[in-house]
C-alpha cells in the first residue's frame, strides 16, 4: 500500500534542491498532490484512514488531530484531499542563529460535513551532513534527530556549499479533506 503523504512528509518529496542561487531564498516548483475515493478503513486510535481511488489503489492518510470531527467519518464515504506544498531554501550565514519554528491554522470541524482544512508553516535550520557527489546526493540532520538524504538535480549546487553549512528550510503546507 503506497502512502499519501502526510503533511511534514510532503515537504520532503518536494525538497528537489535545484538550487542555482544559494546566495538568497530559492523557491521550489510548488507541489500539489490529490486523492479522491472511498474510505475502506479507519484506524481511530492511530487516526489513519484508507482510501481506495477510483483506479483500484489505496492511500493512507494521517488525519490531523485538528480535524476535530473525525469520529463521523465512515467506511464508505466519498471524500477528497489535497496536500499543496511550498518549499524555500536559503544558505544560511555564518553565525546566524538556528531556528526550529511551526505554525498551524485549521478550519477541520467547522464545515456542515467532516473536513476542512489545516495549515502549517514551518522553518528549520539544518546542516549538510554529506556531500556524495558520485551519487549526486546530499545529506542533511536537523532538529529532535530529524536526518533526510536527497538526489541533487543541479549538479552545479555542489560548487555552492560544503558539509558543515546550515541552511533554513522554510516549507508551508495546506490540506484540504472534504468529505463528498
Amino acid at each position: 500500500m503506497k502512502r499519501v503523504p502526510t503533511m511534514l512528509s510532503a515537504f520532503v518529496v518536494s525538497l528537489a534542491l535545484p538550487l542555482a542561487g544559494w546566495a538568497q531564498v530559492k523557491e521550489l516548483p510548488k507541489e500539489t498532490v490529490t486523492v479522491t475515493g472511498t474510505v475502506e478503513t479507519i484506524d481511530k486510535t492511530r487516526r489513519a484512514v484508507n482510501i481506495k481511488t477510483a483506479d483500484g489503489k489505496f492511500a493512507a492518510i494521517d488525519v490531523p488531530a485538528s480535524a476535530k470531527r473525525f469520529d463521523e467519518l465512515k467506511v464508505g464515504d466519498k471524500v477528497g484531499v489535497a496536500y499543496n506544498n511550498n518549499v524555500m531554501v536559503r544558505l544560511k550565514p555564518a553565525g546566524e542563529a538556528a531556528v526550529d519554528t511551526a505554525d498551524t491554522a485549521s478550519t477541520m470541524g467547522k464545515e456542515a460535513r467532516p473536513g476542512g482544512t489545516a495549515s502549517t508553516v514551518r522553518t528549520m535550520t539544518a546542516t549538510i551532513a554529506d556531500i556524495d557527489k558520485s551519487t549526486s546526493s546530499m545529506t542533511f540532520v536537523g532538529p529532535n534527530g530529524w536526518k533526510y538524504s536527497r538526489r541533487v538535480v543541479d549538479p552545479n549546487v555542489f560548487d555552492q556549499v560544503k558539509a558543515g553549512d546550515k541552511v533554513d528550510i522554510t516549507w508551508s503546507t495546506d490540506v484540504n479533506f472534504a468529505v463528498q
